[in-house]
Formats: structure tokens, C-alpha cells, sequence
């Protein structure tokens, strides 16, 4: 069967084969959680880490702006494949990599990998995404980024007593963008059929005028703020917790991952349907002031309990918190700019995951305390919450400035 999306069905196999092609992109960087620490063990000199770590999300930051005017449905399926077939070298390449220069290159080749993979992809999905189910949809989306983060970590703990290094696992992930090869081989009829009926504004490419006026819009722009400051936050946890643990003594790191993003997961298969029956604002609003508490507690988490306790709040608040903001911003965009605007929000996360490492790395080479730039996430999550605040004073008519 055919189906069209403008039908209402929202698990389409188009839309699940898409989500796991995601799954294979964020395998390819969730395994990196422990990035900084392998650069220690290869020797490269500190103050190079934290900019080694955050160059790949760098390169990602910088292509991606160029990238989504030149990116639409009708070459999507070919930068897709393309794609996955340099992640396959890419990863690979880790195991021969060991000189600052040498990894400057290769992190920049992963970053434009990543982002033309990963545009590709949403540029597609975007378009099995019925608007009713805009929040169970992105929900959806969000488990599949997620999936990675919950398995890879503790799986790579597993597995490092019995390799050379971390190298040997980022070369192992290649093996799920080869199987996402076979899966869009097998996808390619199913795609061109389901977007031969689609309308002929949503398959051209956008001009610039198209992407001038969406910038215009001010829900976009403080969404995608909103956005920018929560990954901030969220790449603080990624990059540094495995460090925040050993300095507390406290806890495994793998298993906190799992904690943590099997919740996130949980949240997110059992709250999707529910999300688009509340106020989305208000519930935000909620969860980012526990994800604030959390962020403030972790460096303080002296007991066992405690340390898991709070991966169980962090992945729910978290879970809630970024398919909420994601849906938000897709019933704020037209039609033809839902892509677009989709991927803006990949760009916000490009900009986390880049700054984080890089400031986050130069606050510890100063002295700071691993702790300390949890507290700074949980700084930047107040501001995430002072735009949707914001946001829901303007919706209400409370703040009128239309400037």
C-alpha cells in the first residue's frame, strides 16, 4: 500500500525505516560520550582535547547553514546514501588516527558526514509526519536519537576491557551504517512512491526570500533559542559525566547513561500520545525546572542511590523536554518550511555539542572542577526557561513587543 502523507497514519514503514536510519547516525556519536578521555589515552596534549572533542559538531555547525538551502526531497535519497557510505570510511579511519593534526581532519570530514546524513534524513521524514501528531511524531524521533545513547555507552564499557582502545568500537559502528545502506536499497521504490502525489511547493527547493520570511517569525527564532540553550546543557552531560563521576567516586557511568536514556526512551513511547492533549508550553515549563535541580544536584550526589535517583530525573525531564520544543517549532513553521526548521533544530544541537566541549575544555584547563560546569548547564537551562516564559506571556497577549 501506498501511502501519501497527507493521510493521518503516522507509523508508516517509510517513517520507521527513516527513524532508523537516525539511529545509525546518532550510534555514530553516541559512541564518542568518552571521546575526551581516549584523547588522554592516546596522548594527545590537553589543550587540544576539549577542541578535538567539539570539532566534529564544529564542522557540523558550520556546513549545516549552507547545506539546507541547497537540500530538499528530490536529492535527499541520494546525499542520504552517499552519506552512509562515507560514515562506513569514517569511522573506520579512527584506528589509524592518532596525531593532532591528522584528527583535526578527520573530525571535520566526520562533522560534514554527519550533517549531510542527518539533513538528508529529516528533509524526508518530515513529510510522513501527519500536523495532528506533530508531538507523538517528534516524540518518536526523539526515542530513535535517544536508542544510542542508552545502548552504546554501557555496551562500549562492556567491550573496552577486551579491545586495544576505544578506536576499535568507533570502527565497530560501521557496521550499523552498512545495514542502513541495505535498508534504503530496499526503501528507494517505497519513497518514490509515497512523494510522487506530494504538492509541488513542498518538493521544490527553498529560495531565500522563503528563509528571510520563516526568521521572521518570532516563535521560530525564540524556539530555536530555547532550543540552542537546552543542548547546551544536554552536551554538558554527555561530554563530562563520565569525568564528573570518577572525580565523585560515585556511581558507574554506563549504567547512569542507561538510567538515564531508558527513561528518556520510556517518557517518550508512553507520554507521546498525551503530549498533544496538554499545554505544551506549560508542561515545558515544568520539566525544565526539574531538569534545572538536577543539573544543580549531580555534582552533589554523595550516595549510591542519590546518583541514580537523579539519571532517573534528568531522562524524564530531558525525554519530555526536547520532542516537546521540536513540536513546538513544527506547529509554528508552514508546511514547506517544517523541514527546514526541523533540521535549524539539528543545527542548534550542532552549536551545543561544539561549544560545550571547547568551553567547557577551557574551564578545566584553568582549574575549574568537573562540577563546576554542571552548574553553568544548569545556567544555561534558566535561560531556556526564561524564553519559553516568554513565549507563553506573548501567546497569552501578557507581553506585547512586536519589534
Amino acid at each position: 500500500m501506498t501511502v501519501k502523507p497527507d493521510e493521518k497514519s503516522l507509523f508508516t514503514f517509510e517513517f520507521m525505516a527513516l527513524c532508523l536510519v537516525i539511529v545509525t547516525a546518532f550510534c555514530n556519536v553516541s559512541v564518542f560520550y568518552s571521546f575526551y578521555y581516549y584523547l588522554g589515552v592516546i596522548e594527545i596534549p590537553l589543550v587540544w582535547r576539549g577542541f578535538l572533542v567539539g570539532l566534529e559538531p564544529m564542522a557540523a555547525f558550520g556546513l549545516r547553514l549552507f547545506v539546507l538551502p541547497w537540500l530538499h526531497v528530490r536529492n535527499a535519497y541520494g546525499v542520504i546514501m552517499a552519506a552512509l557510505a562515507l560514515l562506513v570510511i569514517v569511522s573506520c579511519s579512527y584506528l589509524f588516527v592518532t596525531t593532532v593534526t591528522a584528527m583535526i581532519i578527520l573530525r571535520i570530514i566526520h562533522g560534514t558526514v554527519f550533517v549531510l546524513l542527518t539533513s538528508a534524513v529529516i528533509s524526508l521524514m518530515v513529510n510522513f509526519i501527519p500536523s495532528e501528531k506533530s508531538g507523538q511524531g517528534f516524540s518518536t524521533l526523539a526515542v530513535a536519537t535517544m536508542i544510542p545513547y542508552a545502548i552504546i555507552p554501557p555496551l562500549t564499557e562492556a567491550l573496552l576491557p577486551h579491545v586495544r582502545n576505544a578506536a576499535d568500537i568507533y570502527a565497530g559502528v560501521s557496521i550499523f551504517s552498512a545495514a542502513a545502506i541495505l535498508l534504503m536499497i530496499a526503501l528507494r521504490k517505497r519513497i518514490g512512491n509515497a512523494l510522487s502525489g506530494m504538492d509541488a511547493v513542498l518538493m521544490r527547493r527553498l529560495t531565500i526570500a522563503d528563509i528571510r520570511d520563516n526568521f521572521k517569525q518570532h516563535a521560530v527564532v525564540i524556539l530555536l533559542l530555547a532550543m540552542l540553550f537546552i543542548y547546551l546543557a544536554h552536551a554538558t552531560f554527555f561530554y563530562f559525566m563520565k569525568n564528573l563521576s570518577l572525580q565523585t567516586g560515585v556511581g558507574n557511568v554506563g549504567a547512569f547513561f542507561t538510567v538515564s536514556m531508558a527513561t528518556m526512551i520510556a517518557v517518550r513511547l508512553f507520554g507521546a500520545a498525551v503530549f498533544d492533549r496538554l499545554n505544551k508550553l506549560r508542561l515545558l515549563m515544568i520539566v525544565l525546572v526539574l531538569l534545572i535541580l538536577c543539573l544543580i544536584a549531580l555534582p552533589n550526589a554523595g550516595m549510591l542511590s542519590l546518583y541514580y535517583l537523579l539519571a532517573v530525573v534528568y531522562g524524564g525531564s530531558m525525554g519530555i523536554a526536547l520532542p516537546i520544543l521540536n513540536a513546538l517549532i513544527f506547529s509554528a513553521s508552514a508546511p514547506a518550511l517544517r523541514g527546514l526548521n526541523t533540521n535549524m533544530t539539528l543545527f542548534t544541537l550542532d552549536a551545543g555539542y561544539f561549544l560545550t566541549p571547547y568551553l567547557g575544555g577551557m574551564l578545566i584547563t584553568l582549574g575549574a572542577g568537573f562540577g563546576a560546569l554542571f552548574y553553568v548547564a544548569a545556567g544555561f537551562t534558566l535561560l531556556c526557561l526564561t524564553l519559553i516564559m516568554a513565549l507563553d506571556c506573548r501567546k497569552k497577549g501578557e507581553c506585547v513587543n512586536e519589534s
